[in-house]
């Protein structure tokens, strides 16, 4: 049994070194595979919405009955933080939002860049979807686009400066 069990680990193993995608070298050969996933409508086998609407109707049809009632009575602040590291996650790897996919390029467009955010915003309006409350999505895009802004510019406020140097005189 061991063996067997052992075997078919480095059968698995074996074949994904040899299936796996070399990772671009270059930033043009990156550049060229980033163009070339968010124009595709499956990436790994996995179908990619093209926008909100559409990501929220996916969920519709992948999330069970018995978790969407679970998911519908929480308070919407605490289900997308306590859901943030599965489901958001899940999210992120699985519809390519680090990577590049038209969904990501979607939400970039209107100004969501980062991919925790749109996770999280996609969490909110599936939540407010399911208890049948106004989604406001250019409510929550600003939300999330602002959000991200401060913390951008707390970290600067907040940053130590390690050294100063100036520039010398020209004689």
């Amino acid at each position: 049994m061991k063996k067997g069990l052992f075997l078919l680990t480095g059968l698995l193993f074996c074949s994904v070194l040899i299936f796996a995608q070399k990772p671009a070298e270059t930033e043009s050969e990156w550049q060229k595979e980033y163009n070339l996933r968010i124009k595709k409508s499956v990436i790994n086998g996995v179908y990619i919405p093209k926008d909100l609407n559409d990501a929220l109707n996916e969920l519709e049809k992948l999330v069970d009955s018995e978790s969407k009632v679970k998911f519908k009575w929480q308070d919407e602040e605490k289900v997308v933080k306590n859901l943030y590291f599965s489901f958001g996650r899940w999210i992120q790897y699985n519809w390519s939002l680090y990577e590049g996919s038209r969904l990501s390029v979607y939400f970039q467009q209107i100004g969501v860049t980062y991919p925790d955010d749109i996770a999280q915003l996609i969490i909110t309006a599936f939540h407010r979807k399911l208890n049948k409350i106004e989604i406001d999505f250019p409510g929550l895009a600003k939300h999330f686009a602002e959000k991200r802004k401060e913390d951008h510019l707390k970290k600067i406020r907040n940053a130590k400066v390690i050294g100063e140097f100036k520039k010398p005189k020209d004689n």
